[in-house]
This record gives structure tokens, C-alpha cells and sequence, in this order.
């Protein structure tokens, strides 16, 4: 499948990157193509490059590594600690031309600050934020928030850091100033932030607005009025020849009863595809790309977990989202059908990769540690509002349940959406549902007026 071309906004930040040695912030609205860029920074660069992200399933997503793997550091707090590190892993450190993070804003900063360390001390430059290495990271904070710390770990980053965020961290420390760059002391680092403005999921400009005003907290009586009035209405189904609207729920065990429910409701034998899991891939559901026991019948309502790259330069038969349904089981293969036209769905396989030094070539390389392969599928009747992230959907129905119970979380579904019109809520909008995390608020807040300073 050949790689969407950049648009004007993306190729410059691309030449930010490439063409220069400075720290990046890749932040923007969903849809904006963050993704897009990291993939084509990944492709396309000349320099030594390492790309990580915070967990498992996100650094699959890049083909990268995690933040943990690649420089060894301990699970959780890092503080003051003593690094030990490997001759391997000081190798690998040295070669670093450029680090990319990719979902950023689930990095806290003690963990922001121990990368840091961990680059100046492997690379013996220690008076130098990273050692050296150009830092590019990717990520929305009005999306994903770190994990909350809790006990001793609470105690130590309330009397250390400003908040848990990956943007006051030591290493950025500081006030944005007019030339929009983080202005920071002797031993921090300048931060560019580019914000990416250009929705490419979305098309209606009162649609995207509405959407504005749920990321910054700004929601009107009069969107939420129309919001609710949309989403009001009863969802087609069944009964209207229709194949039922996904839902994107809060919790775990509300998709899973409503998937549940479905699949048992069909007439037919469940069958079951067992992954393949060879290498060290972790255990767990947490640490899977896709089920390890998936079940499944004719008529299941399912999702798509993978880009389509057997196209060979035809337009891709379905991407990372796309919603079907199972019409055969048989042979290795399910056969689902998209939008009218039937496909054969065969076995895919997700690699784990883990950086290592080439003496001879002294260059950085990726060997495959582990790999996991299953169908590309999940049931989708129903799926987490936090899975859903980076997905679009022409139409769901958005269950809130008691509340939404994380800032960004109705940000985060709504914005999955390609249009108004696919807009189904199980109930009304509540003011409490629209929540902002008052540190990103402060941050961003920040950032505008530097930027606004700066054209002046």
C-alpha cells in the first residue's frame, strides 16, 4: 500500500525535523495526522533513529520499542535512582541521532527526566539535556493523560514537579517564551511546539468546531444542545435492514457484556482462532495487539485492527477500524464483508522489535524478538472508547455510563466520528462529561500566547 502523501503543514514540520537539531513537539486535534508524519519521519529520514512509546501495544503500533526496554529503567518512580546500564545498552544510547516518543502525553515526567539521564550518562555528556540526542515527540495531552501516581510516588512528584506531565518535567522546566519556544535554564532543553491544524477527518466545518469547544472545555449550552438533539435519536438496526452501530463505552465490562450478548444471540457454532505467540511478548490481554483467543460466528459484527497492505497499489480493501461482517469461517481464513464487497481475511503478524548496535556497520538495527499472530479482527459491537484511539468511524453510539471518568475522554470519542450525523449518544451529555486536565489547559494556554507574541 503506498504511503498518503504529506500535506504542506506536514512536510515543513518533517523538514523541522530532518533539517535540524532541534527538540519537537508534535501535538494537534485528532485527525490531523500525527500518525501520518511519524510514519513518514520513520521511512524517510537519514539519521539514527529510534522510535518508542509508553506501552507495549503503542510501540507496536510504530514498530518501535518500549520507553522501559530500550533504556532499561526500573518500573515506576526513577527519582534519584542509580542507572545501571549495560555496555549493550550504552551502545545503543550512543548511536542515537534522534529519539521519537511516540503518545507522549502518557509519559510522566520522572520518567521524561529519567530518558534524560539515562542519554547523558551512556553518552558521557551530561552537562547537555539528552546527551545530545534530538528528542521529537508525538501526542495529544487533550487526549491520553499519564497514569496517575498514588502513595509515595504521589508524595514525591507533588514536592518535585509542577504536575506529573511530561511538559514539566526538569529537563523542560520554564515558561514558554515569545519566540514559542519552552525558555528554560542552563540545564534544561528548548522545546519547539508544532501544532498541526489541518483536520483531515472530519470535512464539516461546524462539526469540527463543535469538537474544538469539547477539547478545550468550552462547550455552549448551544452545542450541547445540538449534540444531544443528534445523538437523541434511535440507532437503525436489524429492524431497518441495518448492521448494528458500533458503541464506544467507558469500561471494559460493559463492551465485554455487550459482545458478549451479540455473538450469543447468533444462531451458528462459535469457533475459536488461538494466537501464535512466539519470543518474549509479554503476557496478558494488556500486552496483546489483538485477542489471543478470538471468538467468533457467521453474522459477528467485527473491527479491523490492521491497514490493508496486500493492495499493491490499489486502494486498501479496509483500514485500522474498518467495521464488517464474518460471512465464512473455514480454511485458515475468515471471509468478512466491507461495505458490499466480500475479502478473505488470512492470519497477520505483529512483530516486537528491540534496537541493537552494529559494530561493523556502527549503525543502529531492529531484530524481531517476538511475534504474535492472529486474525486482524476484533468483535465490535462494541470497543473501549481508549481502544478506539486513532480509529474513525462513520457511525457510533457513545455510552458515557456514569459519567466520563478521565479529562479527554468524550474528546476522544466524539472526535472518532467522521461526522455529526453518525452521532448516536445512550444518553445526554452532561456538563461534567466535558473535562479538560487544568495542567494541559495551562500548558497549551501557554504555548498560544507565545505563538501569538511571536507573529505580533
Amino acid at each position: 500500500m503506498n504511503a498518503p502523501a504529506l500535506s504542506a503543514e506536514q512536510e515543513a514540520l518533517f523538514r523541522l525535523i530532518e533539517d535540524t537539531r532541534d527538540h519537537v513537539f508534535v501535538t494537534g486535534r485528532a485527525g490531523t495526522g500525527k500518525s501520518t508524519l511519524l510514519q513518514h519521519l520513520a521511512w524517510n529520514t537519514s539519521k539514527q533513529i529510534a522510535v518508542c512509546a509508553p506501552t507495549g501495544v503503542a510501540a507496536l503500533n510504530v514498530e518501535g520499542q518500549t520507553i522501559h526496554s530500550l533504556f532499561r529503567l526500573p518500573i515506576g518512580l526513577i527519582a534519584d535512582g542509580e542507572l545501571d546500564q549495560s555496555d549493550a545498552t550504552r551502545k545503543i544510547l550512543n548511536a542515537i541521532d534522534t529519539l521519537v516518543i511516540d503518545e507522549i502525553s502518557m509519559v510522566n515526567a520522572d520518567l521524561m527526566d529519567g530518558i534524560d539521564r539515562s542519554l547523558r550518562q551512556a553518552r558521557g555528556r551530561k552537562a547537555e539535556p539528552f546527551g545530545g540526542v534530538q528528542i521529537v515527540m508525538f501526542g495529544d495531552p487533550y487526549q491520553l493523560a499519564p497514569v496517575p501516581p498514588r502513595g509515595d510516588e504521589l508524595r514525591y512528584i507533588n514536592d518535585h514537579y509542577r504536575s506529573f506531565w511530561f511538559f514539566d518535567a526538569k529537563v523542560w522546566v520554564g515558561d514558554v517564551a515569545s519566540d514559542g519556544l519552552m525558555d528554560v535554564g542552563a540545564y534544561g532543553a528548548h522545546l519547539h511546539i508544532r501544532e498541526l491544524v489541518d483536520i483531515h477527518r472530519q470535512a464539516d466545518p461546524a462539526f469540527k468546531a463543535m469538537l474544538n469547544a469539547v477539547r478545550y472545555g468550552h462547550v455552549t449550552a448551544d452545542i450541547a444542545q445540538v449534540l444531544n438533539d443528534t445523538g437523541a435519536r434511535t440507532p437503525p438496526g436489524p429492524a431497518d435492514g441495518e448492521h448494528p452501530i458500533i458503541t464506544l463505552a467507558t469500561r471494559n465490562d460493559i463492551v465485554n457484556s455487550i459482545n458478549r450478548r451479540h455473538l450469543a444471540d447468533l444462531v451458528g457454532r462459535e469457533q475459536t482462532a488461538n494466537a501464535e505467540i512466539s519470543g518474549d511478548f509479554g503476557r496478558g490481554d494488556a500486552s496483546y495487539p489483538a485477542d489471543a483467543e478470538l471468538k467468533l460466528k457467521v453474522g459477528a459484527q467485527v473491527m479491523f485492527l490492521r491497514n490493508d497492505t496486500s493492495s499493491f497499489g490499489e486502494p486498501p480493501r479496509w483500514v485500522n477500524g474498518t467495521i464488517g461482517t464474518v460471512t465464512r469461517i473455514a480454511g485458515g481464513s475468515v471471509r468478512v464483508e466491507v461495505d458490499g464487497a466480500t475479502h478473505d481475511v488470512e492470519p497477520a503478524v505483529w512483530e516486537r522489535y528491540r534496537y541493537a548496535y552494529d559494530p561493523g556497520s556502527k549503525a543502529l538495527t531492529r531484530e524481531i524478538v517476538a511475534e504474535f499472530t492472529q486474525f486482524p479482527l476484533r468483535l465490535a459491537w462494541a470497543v473501549t472508547i481508549h481502544k478506539s484511539q486513532g480509529k474513525t468511524y462513520d457511525r457510533a453510539i457513545i455510552d458515557l455510563g456514569s459519567g466520563a471518568f478521565a479529562p479527554g475522554q468524550t474528546y476522544v470519542a466524539l472526535s472518532r466520528l467522521t461526522s455529526l450525523d453518525g452521532l448516536y449518544l445512550s444518553r445526554p451529555l452532561r456538563p461534567s462529561d466535558i473535562r479538560v486536565d487544568p495542567d494541559v489547559q495551562r500548558f497549551m494556554a501557554d504555548r498560544r500566547r507565545a505563538a501569538a507574541a511571536s507573529t505580533s
